[in-house]
């Protein structure tokens, strides 16, 4: 499989971080047809997964800061509130996934695991230190579970087809 690390330079990885955002848009408003399917699927972060894995963190980045902000301006999902933790969460992907996949050259189970482990430790602790709350801070290791195992076994099946 091929990874890419394109450049802000180059026009494809704003083609791809468009494509991204779009999957970021559509995936989050089907999971809230599903009662709390924002909190469980976790869908904001999916393809910032993907782009930033197979892209490089820079494609990441422009998905994982643009998402979750066109989303809350046009669905008021995620709540404005909930921005700061949100993009820390998603940035912290973004950079975590490109990361790994640049070091690691391929797609694997572990290296997935690894980049969604530290996105959530990450912005588990960033969360915990921006609301002061450690139960809510943790809410995404409470309900949010399913959605990290799409992230893992959903993302890499996708990257290994892609």
């Amino acid at each position: 499989m091929k990874l890419y690390s394109l450049q802000y330079s180059d026009v494809k990885t704003y083609l791809m971080a468009l494509v991204f955002i779009a999957g970021n848009i559509i995936l989050p408003q089907l999971c809230h047809l599903i009662p709390q399917g924002g909190l469980i699927f976790l869908p904001i972060y999916f393809f910032t997964l993907i782009g930033a894995y197979k892209y490089g963190w820079k494609v990441g980045l422009l998905t994982a800061m643009f998402s979750p902000l066109i989303n809350s301006a046009f669905f008021g999902m995620p709540a404005p509130a909930m921005l700061p933790a949100i993009l820390l969460k998603s940035i912290t992907l973004a950079i975590a996934a490109g990361v790994i996949a640049n070091k690691t050259k391929c797609v694997t189970l572990l290296s997935v695991l690894a980049a969604v482990l530290v996105y959530q430790i990450v912005g588990t602790l960033g969360e915990w230190a921006m609301t002061g709350s450690l139960s809510a801070a943790l809410q995404d290791f409470r309900i949010g579970v399913p959605g990290m195992l799409l992230q893992v076994f959903g993302g890499y099946l996708l990257l290994r087809k892609m």
